[in-house]
């Protein structure tokens, strides 16, 4: 690798730690709420209202980013953003029940900013696939660690206060990656004179990208309202909590895996296959999910099934940036993922109650639509902007 490469990696990686800070919230908030249950008093209605209320922080943020990231300096961005999401954790880990609601809010809006800083030089990759996959990778590999080590070393003897402070102490670990982010305009080279324009003009993005966009939060909304009822299903299977606890654990990794595994086949190929594959695997997962009577096909579904997630979220997002050479539309793909943690959780609850099949069935469906518009509708655009250019 030449000295060229060599850069390009460092960026890559430093971006994917800033992007690591930015799920932090997501991924660890089943935990985290369940401690806030049984240490501070809260009801399921409350942590339930505690998971929105840092959504749409995590929204707002989406939001504000489009408009000031590329007017911002990157690394004091990253570090400011690190300072005040530890900060908020910080103080969450001490501050009573009624204090929490604004510091989840302010926990998802910095959360935001890190999500989108990380996409938004990814977006600038010309091997996009490649880039996202080993963001998406180390991501999960970061939040694997972390979903091991909190129940069983933190929470298990310091409660939801130790787990917050983990969270703090991690997040300015991680932000020592900021020292390898590049200046914004060296980055960017003559774009970045030329991001100017009011606040509105920031939200200008080819319709292609709007309907890439719809598509995507389309495949979430059924996906992520699987994700949620996933536990109930395998403990409606009459699973033991260790069974279960070896599937959700095999998962992460796995998806981390998965992610990887794109980074080596990068933009290989082509347009069309990577969703036909996607669609391939995911059906793979829901129909062994639809007939599972124990362990073995509950488990098989459920890590055949992440792994076409992860991949569909992966080819999904460089279909996004592909379609938006301004690399506006990728700092967008968290609010819609945003928008897909509310409404298919929220969509999910109403279908459970006619049997897991219906869900699993409407899961198929969020996924057939956006693959036929990625191989049909938006497959001649994104193949004028296909580079296949290595790292």
């Amino acid at each position: 690798m030449n000295m060229s490469g060599r850069k390009t990696l460092a960026i890559i990686l430093a971006a994917s730690f800033a992007s690591t800070i930015g799920g932090l919230p997501f991924n660890t908030l089943p935990i985290l709420l369940g401690a806030m249950v049984d240490s501070l008093g809260f009801s399921v209605q409350q942590v339930g209202l505690l998971g929105a209320v840092c959504f749409a922080g995590y929204l707002l943020g989406t939001l504000v980013a489009v408009v000031l990231i590329d007017r911002l300096n990157w690394r004091w961005l990253t570090l400011g953003c690190a300072a005040g999401a530890a900060a908020a954790y910080g103080m969450s880990s001490w501050l009573p029940a009624t204090a929490q609601l604004p510091l989840w809010a302010v926990i998802g809006f910095f959360a935001a900013l890190m999500t989108c800083l990380g996409m938004r030089i990814m977006g600038e990759m010309a091997n996009k696939e490649r880039a996202l996959g080993i963001r998406l990778g180390i991501e999960l590999g970061v939040v694997a660690a972390v979903l091991f080590a909190l129940p069983s070393l933190v929470i298990a003897y310091f409660h939801y206060a130790g787990a917050a402070l983990s969270l703090a102490a991690i997040i300015m670990l991680l932000s020592v990656s900021a020292l390898v982010l590049p200046k914004r305009q060296d980055f960017m080279g003559e774009k970045a004179q030329v991001s100017g324009g009011s606040v509105l003009s920031r939200f200008q993005l080819p319709p292609a990208a709007y309907a890439a966009l719809g598509f995507f939060f389309l495949f979430g909304t059924g996906q992520i309202g699987l994700w949620a009822f996933l536990e109930r299903l395998g403990h409606g299977l009459a699973l033991q909590p260790t069974e279960l606890g070896i599937v959700f654990a095999v998962l992460k990794l796995l998806g981390g895996a998965a992610a990887l595994a794109l980074a080596v086949v990068g933009d290989r190929l082509g347009v069309r296959v990577p969703h036909v594959v996607v669609l391939a695997v995911l059906g793979t997962g829901l129909l062994l999910l639809g007939n599972a009577e124990g362990f073995l096909t509950y488990a098989a579904g459920a890590w055949i099934w992440e792994v076409g997630f992860t991949w569909g979220c992966v080819y999904q997002t460089a279909a996004i940036a592909r379609l938006d050479s301004s690399g506006r539309s990728i700092m967008l793909i968290p609010g819609a993922f945003a928008l897909s943690s509310m409404a298919g959780p929220a969509l999910a609850g109403q279908l459970v109650g006619q049997g897991f099949n219906t869900l699993l069935w409407v899961a198929a469906g969020c996924a057939v639509i956006p693959v036929l518009a990625f191989t049909g509708l938006l497959a001649r655009r994104l193949k004028g902007h296909l580079a296949l250019t290595p790292l």
